[in-house]
């Protein structure tokens, strides 16, 4: 028998951030040499960070990136270790990822599928590798193999596919195998979205089975970039077993997974099968020889949590994404806090209850010191009571007009005490009136509910907005705003309302889910805070924006129609880019409670609502991604600001209906 010892590292780094990468790197590297790990395996880009965008075609990323790497290639001595970086190659730039054996560059690997759709925008700044090509690079008089390479250290054979690579048809994996290959190296940077862990999981374990070798698979950690959260996913598979698992969401600078496998055991496997082939392909690099541990057992390592196996799964990650790229935007951004104009209502009391958790969260993995030395620039309270640091962190702002009401105003004051946070009310009343008398007197008319009740309403809204920019401002915060990613679909928001803000942390998921979240907060939850008892008098409410007055009797679905509804309308209009017809006969047969004419008004509304709001999606505050069906235009659903409104198609959806 041949035990290797293998590791995965998880990083939290930061795109350009050149020192702190570096040492994060190096602190997963002693770590490893700790756990006597042989081979080591670090994520996609974790030299530059992956989310540098156009700043890969900057020499200057390019010169950092190479220079840190040589400073990092000491630190391997003993040890087998894959670091990612990009590289410039007659003029052209790749994702590459460098093995270094032994504090030596034994050559570089350059990813062949670059990932192209959704938030990923590789092509733009890297060129696909061509199968089968190998060359010399020259980096500072040494040459070094180049290319689609795999490696032989010491008599195990080493390939590499590269995030995306695996996630395609035609893997290199499938011609990994074919050569003999041991053990198969994944550096991801596969960023969270929900349910994705299991996919992950299943190509992991299958690449182990059919390739017949051992595979390890990292990923980045934490909020990188801004948009996209990564959850640290790491696993080690052999012979179609995971042998190692880290926990995912970690507040730490990195995480290590490790496990040891049996070379000799897949190498049976793989004679067995017939499909290797003579070592005769020029595409192997021989490396090194380097120093190989021999554990004296195979071990399992896995660090899942119970919530891992939870029946509400979705529910367990949207809080741990989301407070973890909650705390990592705020300390990357060297804000001072958070600031919430908290309503009382669903959406802004779900972000006030993620910083609790992030709080919770974040105390209970690193300790209340380092805690506050991970936020040092926000100068916590040198405490243990996680109250007293969540009323330094975050500041709740309710703010009334004549039509908020009583039920609102106590559901935000009962939140805001029992989650600790810092609570504050301002009657803006007289400045909305103020407003309305101005433009009255200008337009020499009084205006009404019955002619200007959009007018009226978003005046409250923007009216809201001054004073809790100040208050932001004074504390050196970042201002949160609240809109959803329902509202986003249909312009349901004000802008320069309800959409202010710095960072809009709700705009990847609909307002149907964040309801159901809270209810399972309430109820159940992922830790046992006593605090969200509050929410009772939030999940009581229906959703309004309180904005007319109260004889009216205003709730979102009025304005809009059913949010389930609403939810399968967009789905099909913007993830399957189904016509309104095609989407009329989906609601018919889903949704048999409503009557056909009541459906076609609604499809109507989303579609003219849609097209007519573009521009306020394009206004909206950084949002997480969360969700592969995202609405953000920056990032996946580009749409005209201006286009046809689906004129022509609602007509048609109209006419077959008629004619049926």
């Amino acid at each position: 028998m041949r035990y290797i010892k293998l590791g995965a590292g998880a990083l939290n780094q930061t795109p350009l951030d050149w020192s702190g990468n570096q040492q994060r790197i190096e602190a997963a590297i002693h770590a490893a040499r700790a756990a006597r790990v042989s081979i080591l395996c670090l994520p996609e880009l974790c030299i530059s960070g992956y989310g540098c965008e156009d700043m890969f075609l900057a020499a200057g990323t390019l010169q950092e990136s190479q220079r840190t790497l040589l400073a990092l290639v000491p630190q391997t001595k003993g040890m087998i270790v894959a670091l990612g970086l990009p590289l410039s190659y007659q003029n052209r730039v790749y994702n590459v990822v460098c093995l270094v054996v032994d504090g030596k560059i034994a050559g570089f690997v350059a990813k062949r599928f670059l990932a192209g759709d959704g938030i990923h925008y590789e092509p733009r700044w890297f060129k696909p590798w061509a199968r089968g090509a190998r060359t010399e690079i020259e980096i500072e008089g040494q040459h070094y193999p180049f290319g689609d390479v795999y490696f032989s250290c010491g008599g195990v054979r080493i390939g590499f596919e590269i995030c995306e690579e695996a996630w395609v048809a035609q893997r290199p994996g499938i011609e990994l195998a074919q050569t003999g290959v041991d053990i198969i190296l994944n550096p991801s940077a596969s960023h969270f979205a929900f349910d994705k862990h299991s996919v992950r999981e299943r190509f992991v374990l299958e690449g182990s089975r059919a390739f017949s070798a051992s595979y390890v698979y990292s990923n980045l950690l934490g909020n990188e970039a801004g948009r996209a959260i990564y959850d640290g996913d790491c696993m080690i598979a052999s012979g179609g077993e995971i042998l190692g698992m880290g926990k995912r969401f970690s507040f730490a600078d990195y995480q290590l997974v490790t496990a040891s496998v049996d070379v000799d055991i897949t190498r049976m496997v793989q004679a067995r099968t017939g499909d290797t082939v003579p070592n005769l392909d020029a595409r192997i690099v021989t490396a090194f020889d380097y120093p190989n541990y021999f554990p004296s057992n195979q071990e399992k390592n896995h660090a899942l949590h119970p919530w891992e196996y939870s029946p509400n799964l979705k529910e367990e990650e949207f809080a741990r994404a989301v407070s973890l790229g909650l705390f990592d935007y705020l300390r990357k951004s060297r804000a001072r806090g958070f600031m919430l104009s908290l309503s009382g209502g669903a959406d802004s009391s779900t972000i006030a209850c993620l910083i609790r958790l992030m709080v919770a969260f974040g105390v209970k993995e690193l300790g209340a010191m380092g805690f506050r030395e991970k936020l040092a620039h926000c100068h916590l309270p040198k405490t243990n009571n996680e109250l007293e640091i969540m009323h330094h962190l975050l500041t709740c702002v309710y703010q009334a007009t004549e039509n908020s009401s009583a039920i609102t105003q106590q559901a935000a004051t009962t939140l805001a005490s029992s989650l600790g946070a810092n609570y504050l009310e301002l009657n803006i009343d007289t400045l909305v009136k103020g407003y309305v008398d101005i433009v009255s007197d200008a337009l020499q008319r009084k205006l009404t509910w019955e002619t200007d009740d959009i007018a009226l309403q978003n005046i409250q809204a923007r009216t809201r907005s001054p004073g809790v920019w100040l208050l932001a401002n004074l504390q050196n915060a970042l201002l949160l705003a609240t809109s959803n990613r329902s509202e986003a679909a249909l312009g349901y928001a004000t802008m320069d309302g309800d959409t202010s803000g710095s960072l809009s942390p709700l705009a990847g998921i609909d307002k149907e889910f964040i309801r159901h979240w809270l209810q399972w907060l309430e109820q159940q939850g992922p830790i046992q805070l006593a605090p969200f008892s509050a929410l009772s008098l939030v999940n009581q409410q229906q959703p309004t924006a309180e904005l007319r007055p109260s004889h009216m009797s205003q709730t979102d679905e009025q304005d809009l129609m059913p949010y389930p509804l609403l939810n399968t309308v967009e789905k099909a209009a913007i993830r399957d880019r189904q016509t309104p017809y095609e989407i009329l006969l989906l609601l018919q047969n889903r949704y048999p409670e409503y009557t056909s004419e009541q459906l076609l008004i609604w499809i109507e509304r989303f579609f003219n609502l849609w097209t007519r709001n573009q521009w306020k999606r394009e206004r909206y505050a950084p949002g997480f991604h969360l969700d592969d069906e995202s609405l953000d235009p920056k990032t996946w659903c580009r749409f005209p600001i201006l286009s046809g409104g689906f004129a022509s198609e609602l007509a048609e959806m109209r006419l077959r209906f008629k004619q049926e």
